[in-house]
């Protein structure tokens, strides 16, 4: 699937009864809370011994995709457009790809 149409599918789940602040704040507070449900599973799984439900970790992801396609387009943006400038942003941090001496060397 391509991210400009999961963007459009999962448009057709959002409320249109918010206003933009609430809109944000919803976005902001739906990625958190998901990526502590993510880490909660690591967590048990890593430190308590419990086996990892990949099922459920996808199905979380899955959740913060939806949260952050809502977020970009509250902000008048996208999925596409926050991934291309991630990418961009990477590449000039590591030009030559990740290290931990690049990591360390540099620039903020």
């Amino acid at each position: 699937m391509e991210m400009a149409e999961y963007d459009r599918a999962a448009h057709r789940t959002v409320g249109s009864d918010l206003g933009e602040r609430d809109r944000l704040l919803l976005g902001a507070v739906g990625l958190a809370g998901e990526a502590g449900e993510v880490a909660d599973l690591v967590k048990k799984h890593v430190f308590h011994g419990h086996d990892l439900d990949r099922a459920r970790a996808l199905e979380e992801l899955g959740d913060i995709l939806w949260y952050l396609a809502f977020a970009a387009r509250t902000l008048g943006s996208s999925l596409e457009e926050v991934a291309t400038a991630n990418v961009k942003k990477l590449e000039a941090r590591y030009p030559e790809g990740f290290s931990g001496k690049a990591s360390r060397e540099r620039r903020r």
